[in-house]
């Protein structure tokens, strides 16, 4: 009894200390920002997501966020069908590639494209004399996007598809199938909750990114600025309110997609037991 008593208690204080964590660094946090955010009541902070500047900051990274997710669902679904299905010669580098962003700093990929299509890069002043810019401009933000996104639906999908096997779209080739109705058919239906995980992944992280986008945006207001970058030109410019009024918008969008992906994954459970 006693040891029972003295495992209770330290099972009851382990959870103690894990709710505290919890609550200082993931709860505290968006309370605080949505109370600066109503500090001077809902209508400044209203007023405040009418702005100009803030519509189109809230519209540029609606718009680049759905053209990312679109993009790399596509190309990561082929990435992870590849490298779960085929040996080929450098496999293990194509696998060390797709992680690359998610370990190499988000500005290190803004740079590199502003490398390649800067002013004084290889392709950018080309692209300017023909009426194309790429940086400091929507295609720059979408490039920025779409490196630092990229690995999630490979990632996710990867796992799954290794669990699948091959047997389903051997049979389906065998009754003269061809690759793109053996993906569509039997690969999706068969792997959708990881696709749906990672795609919401994807969106999150889009609608998020600050730093390879600030590289390459150029900060020009009601034109090149996401909401990330809003934020932080109203916060220097001590539009407090202001500022955590979009961010308190954006931490929604953020936890609606985190709420969403969590559902989808206890769905998926639940399917997978009741089967």
């Amino acid at each position: 009894m006693r040891a029972d008593t003295a495992n209770r208690a330290g099972r009851w204080a382990f959870a103690a200390l894990v709710w505290a964590l919890v609550g200082i660094m993931v709860l505290l946090p968006p309370v605080m920002v949505f109370a600066a955010a109503l500090s001077h009541g809902l209508r400044p902070a209203w007023d405040a997501m009418c702005d100009p500047d803030a519509l189109s900051a809230i519209r540029l990274t609606m718009v680049i966020t759905a053209l990312a997710v679109a993009i790399n669902s596509f190309f990561g679904v082929m990435a992870a069908w590849t490298l779960a299905r085929f040996s080929f010669p450098g496999r293990g580098l194509v696998i060390v590639l797709v992680e690359l962003p998610l370990s190499v700093s988000p500005v290190v990929g803004g740079l590199v494209w502003l490398l390649v299509f800067g002013t004084q890069g290889w392709w950018g002043v080309a692209l300017e004399r023909w009426g194309y810019p790429v940086m400091f401009a929507p295609p720059g933000i979408l490039l920025a996007t779409l490196f630092v996104t990229f690995p999630y639906v490979t990632r996710t999908m990867m796992p799954m598809l290794r669990h699948m096997g091959r047997a389903q779209e051997e049979a389906a080739v065998t009754l003269g199938a061809g690759m793109w109705r053996v993906l569509w058919h039997v690969t999706l239906p068969g792997a959708r909750a990881a696709l749906v995980s990672g795609v919401l992944m994807t969106t999150a992280r889009a609608m998020g990114e600050f730093g390879a986008v600030s590289v390459v945006s150029g900060h020009i207001p009601g034109l090149t600025e996401t909401m990330p970058l809003h934020i932080e030109t109203l916060y220097n410019g001590y539009q407090t309110v202001a500022a955590f009024a979009m961010a308190a918008l954006l931490a929604l969008m953020a936890m609606a997609v985190v709420a969403l992906r969590g559902l989808v994954e206890r769905a998926a459970v639940s399917m997978g037991n009741a089967a």
